[in-house]
């Protein structure tokens, strides 16, 4: 039976599958979710506050990362508040609008993170490879026509996958899936949709397959390298960054493939294919902020001191740092002290010091609890 014609299906309600929770497990299943959601945001955001207020992480490789998280946070984004209001209400029914929408966020979270990846790999191969010219292959205008490029390829191809779905008439309102994507929506169709697919494939061997070609490329010429340099300590960095980098992609690349060939195989259980297809959105966003704060000494440094500040109620001291040449009497009481008294004790003379600054001047707030003895002395 036809539901409805190419101009009309804009408002026809769709119904996704049931989640079959049982009752007494609805409340716990919101509220794990909501904590997950709220572990997703939490990371991702303090990834991506981290490296916007450091300004030693202002690397093309940092910046490059900054979009994974906002990526993760788009995919739980689509899926998660929707998903949560289902389990509450019991109400699995979407408007075509709003699947179409949640279709086009999931997929461009998707695709974004290969291209990102991608370009992630281009950035270390030209940082370990070509380090003499790193910095005139990798400038700001560069790196900003990367990241524009990929936004815009990315949501390009998506945009297209899905605009060809709204050209077929329906046949069905019932959804296969927990959430809305491409192959779900092209099972609604009731007339031949084999440019639909089609095209999906040509995007999948195109983002997938060219990203896994061009990773795998870059990383053997990384590799190589890295055996014939003779420092020890640059090729240990080098290969721990990298490798930080290998197992996202491999992780994302993986799942994704189980995730697409899921819904090619109808032998395959209804639950495992849900389960597959959620798992692409909720496995990395939760699992990449934890990898790169591990791995990568820098990030995680400053994460940390991103988390004390806060914690401790403010960015930055509020109180100055106090210099000898506004206080001229406090060079007077410390050369005292250096040159007369506990002259041969420096770790005695350096806590004199700092508490004579301390009691004189002291800190706003917990997080400017101490001033550095180098400055005391400049």
């Amino acid at each position: 039976m036809k539901i409805n014609d190419t101009p009309g299906h804009w408002t026809l309600e769709l119904t996704m599958k049931s989640l079959n929770i049982p009752v007494g497990y609805i409340y716990p299943a919101f509220v794990f979710g909501t904590l997950t959601y709220a572990i997703i945001l939490f990371c991702n955001i303090l990834v991506i506050t981290t490296i916007v207020f450091t300004k030693s992480l202002h690397s093309p490789m940092f910046i490059l990362l900054l979009n994974l998280p906002m990526l993760d946070i788009m995919g739980a984004t689509a899926l998660f508040p929707q998903l949560l209001h289902s389990i509450v209400s019991k109400d699995r029914s979407i408007s075509y609008p709003g699947c179409f929408l949640q279709a086009l966020l999931i997929h461009i979270y998707g695709s974004g993170n290969f291209l990102f990846l991608t370009a992630m790999a281009y950035d270390r191969y030209i940082a370990i490879c070509l380090p003499l010219r790193y910095h005139s292959l990798m400038t700001s205008n560069i790196l900003i026509r990367i990241i524009v490029v990929v936004w815009l390829f990315d949501i390009l191809i998506i945009v297209v996958l899905l605009g060809i779905t709204t050209r077929f008439k329906l046949c069905k309102n019932y959804i296969l899936d927990v959430f809305c994507n491409n192959p779900s929506l092209v099972k609604l169709v009731c007339e031949d949709s084999s440019v639909n697919r089609n095209y999906g494939v040509f995007t999948i061997i195109l983002v997938q397959g060219g990203s896994l070609f061009l990773v795998i490329y870059t990383y053997i010429k990384i590799l190589l390298t890295c055996m014939k340099t003779k420092q020890s300590d640059a090729r240990g960095k080098a290969l721990q960054t990298c490798g930080t980098h290998l197992v996202v992609f491999l992780f994302f690349h993986f799942i994704c493939i189980i995730a697409i060939m899921s819904h090619r195989f109808d032998s395959l259980t209804p639950n495992l294919r849900q389960a597959l297809g959620v798992s692409v959105i909720v496995f990395p966003p939760v699992l990449n902020p934890l990898i790169y704060g591990l791995n990568t000494k820098e990030l995680q440094k400053n994460m940390i001191k991103i988390i004390k500040r806060t914690r401790y109620g403010g960015m930055a001291c509020s109180t100055p740092r106090p210099s000898h040449a506004d206080h001229p009497h406090l060079t007077i009481i410390t050369n005292h002290i250096h040159l007369h008294i506990f002259p041969s004790h420096s770790t005695i003379r350096r806590q004199i010091v700092s508490y004579i600054y301390l009691v004189k001047y002291p800190p706003t707030s917990l997080a400017c609890s101490s001033y550095p003895y180098s400055s005391l002395h400049s």
